[in-house]
């Protein structure tokens, strides 16, 4: 690797201990040691491209999934094969009258019977066996507690603090501070924690007259009875099931509201190389229901009803804030019931066709 410090090619040897044996100055990460891409020009390269050079503030969960050197999801796969109670019950019911055909027959009977016994026997014992069901489920290589012990002990201590711009989103980070709108003109309801707090770190909502609301989807209807009526709302969320949901449920529910949906479509994500897939633990939605609430298409809900989603907050920062500047801009011109399902999604990048019927696998930034 590079030392950060004098660039010079060091071998194993020569950075025993996180130090560099040149100009003996410590560095944070070692990929030997630590993974993989993880090295410190590289973080400082990813965090400068995304902080713009300093004009954005990220937090550490967006640094995460752009510093991943690994991505993959996979669905659930069905059981198959036969238990081999199954197969033995079936089989000798059938082989035991042959044997005892062949040992009280001669001859010719007593060859055709006997080897008719041995193939049934033969059958059941290399017949394939059953294979378990298995789940659903996802990886991103560093984990996200691995990357974040990464950055909180051995960051932290090489550097005395978080690559510049990067803040920490974590759940004993301290809030942060919200600047103040004084009439808002519109409300931004996101229900990423980590989004949340890039757009607070950044004064976005200040500088739209934003009034911006964190909440889970389930939780979206409560955290909107104490904003006046007449604020038309952006709705920020993950490709999800229940963020697909969202926005049009709330136009149900708000019928004299103006609720666009800026969330991250799914048709954006689904087949675009390069974008976090992940697949979540809870109870599938049902495919009919995501179509006739959400308008999504067949291939969209069916994605959704297996599980599958993607984060907002893998989403590029500089991409991120200009389409929450659009969406609100859009919102604040729009009349309660013209927002339609597509409305929203005007701005988010179309998806580039990945090979049908292969493992969803993405990449992260180049780990070299």
């Amino acid at each position: 690797m590079t030392c950060p410090h004098c660039a010079a090619a060091l071998t194993a040897r020569e950075r025993t201990g996180q130090v560099c044996a040149h100009c003996e100055r410590p560095f944070a990460l070692d990929p030997k040691s630590h993974g993989r891409g993880m090295n410190d020009l590289r973080i400082r390269r990813i965090a400068a491209a995304a902080t713009d050079d300093g004009r954005l503030k990220v937090t550490v969960t967006q640094l995460w999934y752009l510093t991943r050197t690994y991505s993959g999801a996979w669905g659930p796969t069905p059981a198959h094969g036969i238990r081999p109670f199954v197969r033995w019950l079936l089989a000798l019911p059938l082989a035991l009258p042959l044997f005892l055909w062949s040992a009280f027959s001669d001859g010719l009977w007593a060859t055709l019977t006997g080897a008719a016994a041995l193939a049934v026997v033969g059958t059941a014992a290399l017949a394939k066996r059953r294979t378990p069901g298995r789940s659903g489920g996802s990886l991103i290589t560093p984990a996200e507690s691995r990357f974040r012990q990464l950055m909180d002990d051995r960051w932290r201590s090489t550097y005395g603090r978080l690559p510049p711009g990067v803040v920490d989103d974590g759940p004993r980070a301290p809030a942060v501070r919200e600047s103040p709108v004084g009439r808002p003109a519109a409300v931004i309801l996101c229900t990423d924690h980590a989004v949340a707090v890039f757009l607070r770190v950044n004064g976005i909502p200040a500088r739209l007259r934003a009034r911006l609301v964190e909440a889970e989807p389930a939780a979206a209807h409560e955290a909107l009875v104490d904003v006046p009526g007449r604020l038309p709302v952006v709705v920020l969320h993950d490709a999800s099931a229940l963020g697909a949901l969202l926005a049009p449920l709330l136009r149900l529910a708000h019928p004299d509201r103006v609720v666009l949906d800026a969330g991250l479509p799914v048709t954006a994500v689904r087949n675009r190389r390069g974008a976090v897939h992940r697949v979540s633990a809870a109870p599938p939605v049902d495919a009919d229901g995501l179509r006739a609430v959400a308008g999504l298409s067949d291939e969209d809900a069916a994605w959704l009803s297996d599980g599958y989603w993607s984060p907002l907050a893998a989403v590029p920062p500089s991409r991120l804030e200009s389409v929450v500047t659009a969406a609100v801009k859009r919102a604040l011109t729009a009349r309660p019931g013209a927002l339609g399902a597509a409305d929203g999604f005007l701005t988010w990048p179309a998806g580039e066709p990945t090979p049908a019927g292969t493992t969803s696998r993405t990449k992260g930034a180049p780990a070299g």
